[in-house]
């Protein structure tokens, strides 16, 4: 898919990449979406990336002196979520983040890319700009600030030139007495494409509403403000003509078409839906309802360690050996450079209790651990091994015994035809390191990237049940 792969140690390194390889030059960090992309020949002639993922310093929430927040480029939409900073003064934005795909894709998926993919559907583009969000791009020519208003030009363009890198993501911090929220429908729980999204942020003093602003995604070329709503809200209280008024008026302001995830006019309705329940849980209080007090990250008890940077900076192409250690034990590859993680496990290293499922994330039959964070192999580039420590199924059980959520498995007949059951005991592992003493939301949680098309889940959410049951038991012993 690509005849050179760079992995720079700088940003400014970065750029000049970007500079002398021009068009032919992409940028990935997670590369959750140009991975399936170049798969499918979306981007013809595009055969050099530019990995700054090992860029140290690079995945920071941060809190300036001003006033403003900062997202790295590396941040994820697990770190948004996770953050205690994002969760308290700015929830819109850590909500969307954490319906944003499942953990694994969360774990490798960055802010940075699904504001630059450019997609109307993308979940973190109407909170960053209900938030008046602005962007940092840095080229090798110097440096500019957008603000996000204006930074898009319609589906899937931006004001971005050749040879610029998105550095930095900033917006103010809300003031005490804000509140946000935000709302999606798809047309499934998790993993789902928005059909309709919405965010809103609303300042209010003394009962009545200061500021107002209702950003609506997935129903016009670009992400738009429902302006009528948000001025009609100005001054008043939120009681239920009110409410009622202002999502009419914010489904007014939708231009939608007709697509294969739902028609025009049922997207119209639903803006008003939306907006109509948004509104309603920020009057009552409940905008916060059935967001986890300890959203799942199968990251394990790493949490959120820093990015591990190469020594230097490499250049890997056919000629170069990736150089990694799985389950324990160093490997040299000296071919499959050029194909996505899961493929070099499974052909070059033999590792074939990683499967192959969809092959673009869905599935979750893929999931190892890359660095000690659940991934999913076909949406890693393989270059991204070099350095690393990767652990497949083959390296769950120790000392020829069994980890207790496989031995699980076995005892409760979580196991069917046994195709996806890899990729569930990782995310299982994984959580189970996390959260030693996990409910069934955050079971369910967990598995949410992970499908099975034999049957039902129930054997497999009672295995882990039982997993955590003997582990604490194993624990006190």
């Amino acid at each position: 898919m690509w005849t050179g792969y760079y992995t720079p140690s700088t940003l400014q390194e970065a750029v000049e990449l970007l500079a002398a390889h021009s068009e032919q030059a992409r940028i990935i960090a997670g590369a959750t979406d140009l991975i399936l992309e170049l798969e499918r020949g979306q981007h013809s002639g595009v055969d050099i990336l530019i990995d700054i993922s090992r860029i140290p310093g690079q995945d920071l929430i941060t809190l300036d002196d001003s006033g403003w927040v900062h997202l790295g480029p590396l941040v994820t939409h697990n770190h948004c979520a996770g953050s205690e900073l994002i969760q308290q003064r700015a929830f819109t934005l850590a909500r969307a983040c954490w319906q944003v795909g499942a953990p694994q894709i969360r774990n490798r998926g960055t802010v940075a890319g699904n504001i630059i993919t450019a997609s109307p559907a993308n979940d973190t583009i109407p909170p960053l700009m209900a938030l008046g969000a602005r962007l940092t791009l840095l080229s090798a020519d110097g440096e500019r600030t957008v603000p996000m208003e204006d930074f898009y030009t319609g589906v899937r363009k931006t004001v971005m030139k050749d040879g610029e890198l998105l550095t930095d993501i900033a917006f103010p911090v809300l003031a005490e007495n804000a509140r946000t929220t935000f709302i999606k429908l798809g047309l499934r729980n998790a993993q789902a494409i928005s059909v309709v999204n919405a965010a809103v942020v609303l300042l209010i003093v003394e009962e009545r509403i200061e500021h107002s602003v209702i950003t609506l995604g997935s129903v016009a070329p670009t992400i738009i403000h429902a302006t009528e709503a948000e001025t009609y809200l100005v001054g008043k209280e939120l009681q239920p003509e009110v409410i009622e008024k202002a999502a009419e008026l914010a489904a007014l302001a939708a231009r939608p078409i007709d697509d294969l995830r739902g028609s025009a006019v049922y997207r119209q309705e639903i803006v008003r839906v939306c907006t109509l329940r948004a509104l309603r849980q920020i009057n009552i209080g409940s905008e916060r309802e059935g967001f986890p007090e300890n959203p799942v990250m199968l990251r394990g008890r790493s949490g959120f360690s820093p990015v591990q940077p190469l020594s230097n900076s490499m250049e890997h192409h056919q000629d170069v050996a990736i150089e990694t250690t799985i389950n324990g034990k160093p490997h040299s590859f000296k071919s499959g450079f050029n194909k996505t993680l899961l493929r070099l496990l499974r052909e070059e290293g033999g590792f074939t209790g990683t499967k192959e499922g969809c092959a673009e994330g869905e599935c979750g039959a893929c999931t190892v651990y890359l660095d000690g964070v659940a991934v999913m192999a076909c949406m890693v580039p393989a270059p991204r091994a070099h350095g690393a420590e990767i652990v497949t199924i083959e390296g769950l059980s120790q000392d020829d015994k069994l980890h207790p959520l496989q031995q699980a498995f076995i005892d409760e007949g979580a196991v069917q035809c046994g195709y996806c059951t890899p990729g569930f005991l990782m995310a299982g592992a994984k959580l189970l390191e996390e959260q030693p003493d996990p409910d069934l939301f955050s079971i369910q949680q967990a598995i949410t990237g992970n499908l099975c098309r034999c049957t039902g889940y129930y054997k497999i959410l009672t295995a882990f049940e039982r997993a955590a049951e003997r582990m604490h038991q194993d624990s006190e012993a």
